[in-house]
């Protein structure tokens, strides 16, 4: 009798609890570690709590050893801390797949580039796409894109972590498609306050479209192809971030638009909108390689200098007019 695959997911906010759900689907036994351990038997967690989480996911406090592949879903900003106890312990060939958005902000490190620094060597991929946590975990219809340099990991990584509802598609742009997932919360912020500020639908298309130039331009400036933009990763979840009610990104921009502080709107919450430390550390990874991003550098400068959204929409539209 064949082994069942065993897949832990390392992270049990809303994302990590839904990507567990989703790979107990797979058949799979699935090991979910939290920060925090909860009692025995609890069948619920804080970020999804009308979501009972199916019998064969067992909730610890220990990282895993062995494994036929890690799901990394600790926040960007804490990759770095996790992967390095996790390097500790856990078998050299297991491979791990980053499922977090967005940039380290000390350093404009993408996950994967941090990954190489904490687990030198091991097979490493990234899993992103248009997935609202809620559904994901109630099993309604999504699709993902699972990248790694070498494709034929990524096949075998897609074939593994497939389901009928959770369609995964393989490729070898690791570069692209983190920076596409990284980019997005940025501009779903800019999205947001667009909407907030009544400044239109218009607006906000013409937004969306453009921002998929500018991170295309960054994205083949790093290595990755402009081409994943228009996929999965990149437009896909771009249209999600920037218009769906349940993107954190995008309701914090909806919420500047309509004029609360900043300060206020974060103190407000108990989940991470990645945007926010993203912005930043993004344009600076924009201007190292010296590629244009008025969108995201405006939207950096009314998170971090105080830009009025008027001043915003002048350093936008008044720019000389170009071709596309």
């Amino acid at each position: 009798m064949s082994r069942r695959p065993h897949i832990a997911v390392i992270g049990a906010g809303a994302w990590g609890t839904a990507l567990a759900c989703a790979m107990a689907a797979t058949g799979a036994d699935v090991t979910l570690w939290m920060r925090n351990p909860v009692p025995a038997g609890t069948r619920t967690l804080p970020r999804l709590p009308d979501i009972t989480l199916p019998d064969t996911i067992t909730i610890t406090g220990d990282f895993p050893r062995i494994a036929d592949a890690v799901l990394l879903v600790t926040p960007v900003q804490t990759a770095r801390a996790v992967s390095t106890r996790l390097q500790t312990v856990l078998d050299p060939v297991v491979p791990v797949v980053t499922c977090c958005k967005g940039l380290e902000q000390a350093t404009s490190l993408l996950p994967l580039d941090v990954l190489a620094q904490t687990m030198p060597s091991r097979p490493t991929g990234v899993l992103s796409g248009p997935n609202f946590a809620i559904e994901i975990a109630r099993g309604l219809p999504a699709a993902a894109t699972l990248a790694c340099a070498d494709l034929a990991l990524a096949q075998t990584l897609t074939a593994l972590l497939n389901t009928s509802s959770f369609r995964l598609y393989a490729s070898d742009d690791a570069a692209g498609v983190q920076l596409a997932g990284a980019a997005k919360n940025v501009i779903a912020i800019g999205a947001g306050i667009t909407i907030g500020a009544g400044l239109g639908e218009n607006a906000r298309a013409a937004l969306i479209t453009r921002a998929v130039a500018e991170i295309g331009r960054l994205a083949e400036a790093i290595g990755g192809r402009a081409s994943t933009l228009a996929g999965l990763a990149g437009m896909g979840d771009l249209i999600l971030t920037c218009t769906g009610r349940g993107s954190r990104n995008y309701s914090v921009g909806l919420e500047l638009g309509e004029g609360r502080p900043l300060a206020d709107i974060l103190a407000s919450r108990t989940t991470v909108a990645e945007g926010v430390l993203t912005a930043p550390a993004m344009l600076a990874l924009a201007r190292k390689h010296n590629v244009r991003v008025p969108i995201i550098e405006t939207v950096t400068r009314l998170l971090n200098e105080g830009v009025s959204i008027e001043e915003a929409r002048h350093l936008l539209l008044d720019r000389p007019p170009t071709r596309e």
